[in-house]
C-alpha cells in the first residue's frame, strides 16, 4: 500500500495519532509489568531484590522495555528517517542500540524458560502439615507470578484440594494445589512460545529491512517472507486468545497491542518498498 493509497482510506493525521497512541500504551505496559512483577517478587524473593533474580523475577518488564525500544528503532528506519540518513555514524549508533535490545530480548526469553522449568521443580507437601505453616511466611500460588500469603482461611481450602505441592523457589516458601500449578504451567509455556515467535518475527523483519536497503525485497523473496510472518503472527494470535481465555488481561492486552504495532510496522515496510520502487 502506498502512502497515497493509505491516505485515501485513513487520513495521515489519524493514522499517525493511532500509531503513536499504540506505542505510548505499550510503554505504559512496561510500568504495569514492573508493578506486577515487583509485587510477585515480594513473595518469591522477600527482602532486598538484587541483580541475581532479575533474569527470572522481572522477565516481562525487561522484555517489554527492550521490545518498545526496538519498535521505535523500526519506526525510525522504516518511516521517520530517509534512506540517505541511514548511513555512517547514525547507522552504527542504531545498530548498537539494536544489538543491546536483542541481548535483553534473548535474556528475557531465557528468563521465561527458567520460569517455566521452575514450575516443574516441585515436591509433595502433606496436606495435614499445611496449616502449621501459616506463620512461616509461606505464599500460595494463585496464577503465574501471582501469590497471596498463606493464612488460616486459605490453608484449609488448599488442603482439601490435595495434592499440595511446594515449589522449589529459594529463599521463599511457595505452595500450590494441582489445578493452579497446571494452569500456571500452561501460561508459562505460552510465554515461552510467544517470546520465541517474536524472536523469529523480528529476525525476518531485520532481513526485510536489510534486503529493502539493497533493493532485493521483491518477487519470490517477498512472498516467502510474507508467508513465514503470516504463520508466525497466527501463532501469536493464538497465544493472545489463550491469555484472554485464561483471564490474564494484562498479557492479552499487551499481546493485542503488539500485534497492532507490528501490523503498522509491516505497513511502513510496504510503503517504504513502494516509495523505493517508485523512485527507481
Amino acid at each position: 500500500m502506498s502512502k497515497a493509497a493509505r491516505t485515501v482510506l485513513v487520513p495521515a493525521g489519524i493514522y499517525t495519532a493511532v500509531k503513536y497512541t499504540i506505542y505510548l500504551l505499550l510503554a505504559v505496559n512496561v510500568v504495569m509489568f514492573l508493578r506486577a512483577e515487583w509485587q510477585a517478587a515480594q513473595h518469591t524473593h522477600p527482602g532486598e531484590i538484587g541483580l541475581d533474580i532479575l533474569i527470572e523475577g522481572f522477565t516481562q518488564t525487561i522484555d517489554t522495555a527492550a521490545w518498545v525500544a526496538l519498535l521505535l528503532l523500526f519506526e525510525l528506519e522504516t518511516f521517520v528517517l530517509a534512506d540517505a540518513l541511514l548511513q555512517g555514524r547514525l547507522r552504527w549508533v542504531l545498530h548498537g542500540i539494536r544489538a543491546a535490545c536483542y541481548l535483553f530480548i534473548i535474556y528475557a526469553f531465557y528468563g521465561y524458560l527458567l520460569q517455566c522449568l521452575e514450575l516443574y521443580r516441585v515436591t509433595p507437601l502433606p496436606a495435614g502439615e499445611l496449616c502449621a505453616l501459616t506463620t512461616a511466611g509461606v505464599s500460595v500460588l494463585v496464577s503465574l507470578k501471582e501469590f497471596v500469603a498463606l493464612d488460616s482461611g486459605n490453608c484449609a481450602a488448599l488442603a482439601q484440594g490435595a495434592p499440595v505441592w511446594q515449589l522449589a523457589e529459594a529463599p521463599a516458601l511457595l505452595v500450590s494445589d494441582q489445578a493452579t500449578l497446571d494452569a500456571a504451567r500452561k501460561l508459562a509455556w505460552t510465554d515461552v512460545i510467544n517470546a520465541g515467535n517474536w524472536l523469529l518475527i523480528v529476525l525476518l523483519l531485520e532481513i526485510d529491512v536489510r534486503l529493502q536497503l539493497k533493493g532485493h525485497l521483491q518477487g519470490r523473496i517477498l512472498k516467502v517472507s510474507e508467508g513465514l510472518k503470516a504463520a508466525l503472527y497466527s501463532v501469536l494470535l493464538v497465544c493472545a486468545l489463550y491469555w484472554g481465555y485464561a483471564g490474564t488481561f494484562l498479557d492479552f492486552w499487551d499481546a493485542f497491542l503488539w500485534l497492532l504495532a507490528f501490523a503498522l510496522i509491516e505497513l511502513n515496510v510496504l510503503e517504504w518498498q513502494a516509495e523505493t520502487e517508485g523512485g527507481m
